[in-house]
């Protein structure tokens, strides 16, 4: 497995959830210290009220010599009280503090009677706590509040019944951000149930039936015989399949159907070759007779390869699995010694041994008739192993090193048998490796000669490691 981004479609869609359900747990933890802070500010603010409304109410019922001891009394490291001839509120903050109004309203039993303000402004920025907190209670406070203080400062002014005002100021910071505890692990719990439960399973469903799609896809396209698959998992992957299972069954009958055309075409061109070479032998001039007979011969080798031919593209050899280095020294054997064999990594593929022997027979066979001899060498690149044919010919011409591959194509001017064949070894070796997934192409060597690189897939099941010799 590669490093980088991930490429199969579980793990991706995996990833999408984890990922989803951590950015909802990170919007939902701010959310809920948001709304915690406003709970505390709101708290804070109607304690601070109710507090300035007791304290009003002492006031206006206590004898003028104990106002003090109320009001120091009353005094606290977050709120501090004043009795002033004049109110330091000067403007009412109807949009803000109308509700801490409604509230000191209340707690005192008036009406719209006497004069309450209320004043709450944001304070932002590096901020020292309130001056009149203790030095214990000050480093204490700056640093539960780490440095940083975002405050809303209330400040209050009550007009009292007896004449004079009761000033109240405080000031509430929003509190740092404090993840629980807990959350992280109902995130764990939730994201494990949700994965376990429920996104593997229906990965499963989903991946299972794409994984089938793909490998019968692959044994289709390297010519296995791959039966209809079963139509399983969701609406898209179901009508899938039953489109490839559609598709198999038109290739299917069509290359049947072009091939047993073919067949049947060269089988009834015996019939009246043979008759026809039956009165050839009556003509009594030599020379013609010879002639008509060598023309029909040539005619019924081509009629035999055409049904040759044919009769690979009908195969029903079933693949195996085989190591590459033996599989080339058992066909130099049966081939007595024919060719050559450079060294090679050590690879495993999955293929039809006798059509592919067959095939590359053909190139060596080639390479021996027109470059004097063979030398067969392969290589791993990717997912697919090539196999070379090299000669020391004078190779082809570059704008026929593809026409070649056409049936009964020959670089020979004569057309002789002898020395050119039928035209056909070239195509009957391009489809049977076609028919493995792969191809043939044909290059010109710079040194001289020619080279035929065959082009062979690896299935992904079957390929082994791949280890110098």
């Amino acid at each position: 497995m590669t490093l980088g981004r991930p490429t199969s479609l579980r793990v991706q869609l995996i990833l999408l959830v984890v990922a989803a359900l951590a950015a909802a747990q990170g919007v939902s933890l701010l959310l809920f210290a948001d709304e915690r802070s406003l709970a505390i500010r709101a708290a804070l603010g109607f304690e601070a009220a109710g507090r300035a409304a007791n304290v009003a109410r002492l006031i206006e019922e206590a004898p003028p010599d104990l106002h003090g001891s109320i009001i120091r009394a009353a005094n606290s490291p977050l709120v501090r009280f004043e009795l002033s001839d004049t109110a330091e509120v000067r403007h009412m903050d109807h949009s803000a503090g109308g509700v801490v109004e409604a509230r000191i309203r209340t707690l005192l039993d008036d009406g719209f009677s006497r004069d309450i303000r209320v004043e709450l402004h944001q304070v932002e920025g590096q901020l020292m706590p309130l001056p009149n907190l203790s030095p214990e209670m000050t480093d204490m406070h700056a640093a539960m509040m780490r440095g940083e203080l975002t405050a809303v400062e209330m400040n209050l002014s009550i007009a009292l019944a007896g004449g004079g005002w009761l000033n109240v100021g405080t000031r509430f910071e929003r509190p740092p951000i404090q993840w629980p505890l807990h959350a992280p692990l109902t995130f764990a719990i939730s994201a494990a149930v949700l994965l376990v439960a429920v996104i593997w399973f229906v990965m499963a469903r989903l991946t299972g039936p794409l994984r089938r799609l793909a490998g019968a896809a692959d044994r289709l396209g390297r010519g296995e015989d791959v039966g209809a698959l079963p139509v399983a998992g969701p609406t898209e992957v179901r009508d899938l399949t039953v489109a490839f299972n559609r598709m198999q069954d038109r290739l299917t009958r069509f290359v049947g159907d072009r091939t047993r055309m073919l067949a049947a075409l060269g089988h009834d061109l015996r019939s009246p070759l043979t008759a026809l070479r039956v009165r050839a032998e009556m003509v009594d001039d030599d020379e013609t007779r010879d002639s008509l007979v060598a023309s029909v011969e040539e005619m019924q080798g081509m009629v035999d390869a055409t049904l040759t031919f044919a009769r690979g593209l009908t195969g029903s050899e079933p693949p195996e699995s085989v190591d590459l280095r033996a599989f080339l020294d058992g066909l130099r054997h049966d081939m007595h010694g024919a060719f050559e064999i450079a060294p090679g990594p050590a690879v495993t593929l999955r293929l039809r041994p006798a059509a592919l022997r067959r095939a590359l027979r053909n190139l060596i066979e080639n390479a021996r008739r027109y470059g004097g001899g063979a030398m067969v060498g392969w290589s791993r690149q990717d997912d697919a192993v090539i196999v070379t044919v090299d000669d020391a010919g004078p190779g082809i011409p570059a704008v026929q090193l593809e026409q070649v591959f056409d049936p009964f194509y020959r670089l020979e001017s004569s057309r002789s048998r002898e020395t050119g064949g039928h035209g056909l070894g070239l195509s009957i070796a391009r489809t049977i490796v076609r028919a493995h997934g792969g191809d043939i192409t044909l290059r010109n060597l710079k040194g001289g000669g020619l080279r035929a690189a065959v082009f062979i897939p690896i299935a992904v099941s079957t390929a082994d490691a791949v280890t110098p010799i």
